[in-house]
C-alpha cells in the first residue's frame, strides 16, 4: 500500500474516533478543509509541520500518528 494512501486511512480513522468532521480538524490544525480531504484520499502527504498540527487536533502524539502507520503498512506486507 501506498506510504500517503495508508497514512490517510490513519487521519481518517483517527479524525472519526475523535468525532470530528474534516472541517473541524482543519479548523483546529489551521489547515484548509479540502488539503484534509486530499491528505485523506492519499492525494497529499503532509509536511512535518502539518502532521504536529494534525496530531495537536486530533489530541495524540505527531508519533501515534506513525505508529499508527507502521501498523498499517506492516499489516499489508504480512500475507498471514
Amino acid at each position: 500500500m501506498d506510504i500517503g494512501l495508508a497514512f490517510g486511512k490513519v487521519v481518517r480513522q483517527k479524525r472519526k474516533e475523535a468525532g470530528l468532521t474534516q472541517e473541524q480538524l482543519a479548523l483546529e490544525a489551521d489547515v484548509q478543509r479540502n488539503y484534509v480531504s486530499l491528505i485523506e484520499r492519499g492525494i497529499h502527504t503532509p509536511t512535518i509541520a502539518v502532521l504536529f498540527k494534525l496530531a495537536n487536533a486530533l489530541r495524540c502524539q505527531p508519533s501515534d500518528l506513525v505508529s499508527d502507520l507502521e501498523r498499517m503498512l506492516d499489516k499489508q506486507a504480512d500475507p498471514s
